[in-house]
């Protein structure tokens, strides 16, 4: 029995998606709910599975392809592959995709029309060995071996291209096209930089207070909630209290208008083997600080298991990126539109800092705020960070709503 794999249905937002990687070749066996291909959209992977206990029989876009929603993307045969039906199915695969038609003798498979393209040769000219004389890959060889003289004067057609110094011995270069998602993160950030009236300003934190609590109460956290006791919940929990004192942070523009949310949706920067993501975190403002470690972990878990769903990166209003992981002692983060601003946390070092006229050494840490000043203002900016810098120092402030 044949059945057709389609590409799943599209959110609203997104165009078109792109084959990325097929897990399976033609004749393979596979098992129901095995995952048969990934299909890369602007924003998520989604995957394929088999819907039975079957085979491919036919692959109708490679990879690299793109894709519409719900169109047919493969054949494929229910129950299980004899071998003699697994060497046909492989025969079957290695033929060009051209040549599996006659209708039309002049069909050019993209690797044929890619190596005429390289060495600029005029397919009328090329004699086609192939099913009903299509012009095949060792046709294109022959002919360019058998007529270099020929060939030789297309090259002067671009003068203006530079001459590319040969590569030294032990030397190598790779060539791989941008993913669907880098493209996508390139051109938001091109277009938040050139968009907006992005500016950042600076302040530092102490982060012993924190660091108390945490050793303190560390073990009794994890027996009574089932998960550890990290920094970013101390983050979200501060940035989200800060954001109600300022609505504007919290507010974004679209045209001529300003959009104040009474909501609190905070994305949450993650970086996965495909690229940076901002999964996000809904309604904050009613979480505890086992909720918001229990709901990062999962996030973080998603992205790097590429399960993140468009629904976990619809939406959010202001953005956390902590680029200490890494060792980012200090940064200047690009704004997530259409977000009016972003927090940049960084790595938590010690130095000397002077504390009632006497010199400490304390665990610092230098907080990053970038903002579209078209709609936030120096007050409010500074102000925001400020109250983020309060909440952290003294966290009762953040229980006593101070």
């Amino acid at each position: 029995m044949s059945i057709e794999i389609k590409v799943p249905v599209l959110p609203e937002s997104v165009a078109d998606a792109t084959i990325a990687t097929w897990h399976v070749k033609v004749g393979e066996q596979v098992s129901r709910d095995q995952n048969l291909v990934d299909i890369e959209t602007d924003k998520v992977v989604l995957e394929v599975v088999a819907p039975e206990d079957g085979h491919i029989g036919e692959f109708l876009f490679e990879e690299g392809a793109t894709v519409l929603g719900e169109q047919v993307i493969a054949k494929f045969i229910a129950g299980a592959v004899s071998g003699k039906e697994v060497t046909k199915a492989q025969a079957e695969a290695a033929t060009p995709v051209a040549e599996t038609s006659d209708e039309s003798s002049d069909a050019l498979s993209p690797s044929v029309r890619r190596l005429l393209a390289e060495h600029n040769v005029d397919a009328s000219k090329v004699k086609g060995t192939g099913v009903g004389g299509r012009i095949t890959k060792e046709d294109v060889e022959a002919f360019v071996k058998s007529a270099p003289k020929a060939a030789a004067p297309a090259a002067p057609a671009a003068p203006a291209a530079p001459a590319v110094a040969p590569l030294a011995a032990g030397r190598s270069e790779k060539r791989v096209p941008m993913t669907r998602l880098r493209k996508t993160i390139a051109n938001r950030l091109l277009e938040a930089k050139n968009s907006t009236a992005m500016l950042t300003t600076f302040n530092e934190v102490n982060m012993k207070p924190i660091m108390d609590i945490r050793k303190q109460y560390q073990d009794i956290f994890e027996k009574r909630h089932g998960i550890r006791l990290g920094f970013m919940s101390f983050y979200i929990k501060a940035v989200t209290e800060a954001l109600k004192r300022f609505p504007e942070v919290n507010a974004s523009i679209d045209g001529d208008d300003i959009v104040y949310h009474n909501y609190f949706d905070i994305s949450i920067a993650v970086s996965t083997p495909r690229g940076l993501v901002t999964p996000v975190l809904r309604d904050t403002d009613t979480m505890n600080l086992a909720e918001i470690e229990k709901a990062v972990r999962d996030l973080a878990l998603k992205g790097r298991d590429g399960k993140l769903t468009v629904a976990d990166m619809t939406g959010g209003n202001f953005t956390v990126t902590n680029g200490g992981v890494f060792g980012s002692l200090m940064s200047t983060p690009i704004l997530n539109l259409p977000q009016s601003a972003i927090l940049g946390m960084h790595a938590i070092k010690d130095r000397p800092m002077a504390v009632n006229g006497q010199v400490e050494i304390l665990p610092m840490m230098y907080l990053a705020l970038s903002y579209d000043h078209r709609i936030v203002d120096g007050r409010e900016s500074v102000g925001f960070l400020v109250a983020i810098k309060d909440f952290l120092e003294d966290p009762t402030r953040l229980l006593l709503d101070l």
